[in-house]
């Protein structure tokens, strides 16, 4: 059941993420592995800076967001689109 939760709470953290940063989509899958991912680094970062985001499935799914929004920022200043 924990793996069921990982992916459920990554795949909504991806969602919000990809929904705040605009333009940012990545499909289901793409998704999930950028929630997952940013769940680990966006524990990591603010936890580095002293933030909780509080805990159980909201503050997974808040901290997994942010981690997510790191990443996607991220991965548009490698990956810029070229007009």
């Amino acid at each position: 059941m924990e793996i069921i939760s990982t992916i459920v709470i990554g795949a909504i953290a991806g969602w919000l993420g990809s929904t705040i940063f605009k333009g940012s989509s990545l499909g289901l899958i793409g998704n999930i592995i950028v929630g997952i991912i940013g769940s680990f680094v966006g524990s990591w970062s603010l936890g580095k800076l002293g933030v909780s985001l509080g805990s159980g499935w909201v503050g997974a799914i808040l901290t997994g967001a942010v981690g997510a929004l790191i990443i996607l920022f991220l991965l548009n200043l490698i990956f810029k689109k070229r007009v």
